[in-house]
């Protein structure tokens, strides 16, 4: 078998082990415009890995509980935040920085530039630091996703860390940084494969990627891989296959 990952649109992801097990990252699926229909209820999720509280990346926690229990990874505050919400959920909880080890699945969390709260009747309630993410499996390319964020000049220091294969960063403006800041990420980070997210979801948002890749110099600007949102693309130890 072969690993893969799948765009789920706005910043979700779903990445598929060699042995089928499904990792989700920020799962928001059933409000999302940009999911399709079919992929809106996972057939399997063994890990949710979670960059900040907000609705457009946490949505789907609950709905997930309930079908299939997965192990819930995120930041310390974040995962106590969820888990008094919602009564429920098997969180493994972190901290900025640190490594963790999931069935085998290492995780880590870096800083990110944004904020982190979760809904609720009253108001927002405190999440912790917001997040970028770390997934590091055997014989395959490290994946960064970055979460919501600006660029910041330590994304140097993320890429002698951890050395990221793929990274997922955010592109659409407003929210998060845009094309230009991006761009300066990617140069930052150097790796082999790069995928944009967060556009195209809101008509605030960046419509496509196009400003983003012409804001690319050199050898940057053909490891730019634009997954169709729902199809998965092979991930494999160079990168995206």
């Amino acid at each position: 078998m072969t690993a893969t990952l799948t765009f789920l649109g706005h910043s979700s992801f779903q990445l598929t082990l060699p042995d089928d097990r499904v990792i989700l990252i920020d799962p928001w699926l059933t409000d999302n415009p940009a999911c399709p229909e079919q992929l809106k209820k996972p057939a399997r999720c063994d890990l949710i890995l979670l960059t900040h509280g907000h609705d457009d990346h946490v949505g789907e926690v609950s709905n997930l509980i309930d079908a299939h229990n997965p192990k819930i990874v995120g930041n310390f505050d974040l995962c106590g935040a969820l888990e008094a919400k919602l009564g429920k959920g098997n969180f493994c909880p972190m901290g900025t920085g640190g490594t963790q080890t999931v069935d085998g699945l290492r995780v880590v969390l870096t800083q990110a530039f944004h904020g982190s709260s979760i809904s609720s009747p009253t108001g927002p309630i405190y999440a912790g630091m917001p997040n970028g993410v770390i997934v590091d499996v055997d014989d395959l390319a490290k994946v960064y996703h970055a979460g919501d964020t600006d660029v910041f000049s330590d994304m140097i220091l993320i890429a002698q860390l951890y050395a990221p294969g793929i990274a997922i960063l955010p592109i659409g403006d407003h929210f998060t940084m845009g094309a230009k800041g991006a761009a300066l990420a990617a140069e930052l980070l150097n790796p082999r494969a790069i995928i944009p997210c967060h556009y195209a979801t809101f008509p605030i948002l960046a419509s496509n990627a196009d400003a983003f890749k012409a804001e690319l110099t050199g050898e940057l600007a053909s490891l730019v891989c634009e997954p169709t949102i729902g199809e998965p693309v092979a991930w494999t130890a160079d990168g995206i296959g």
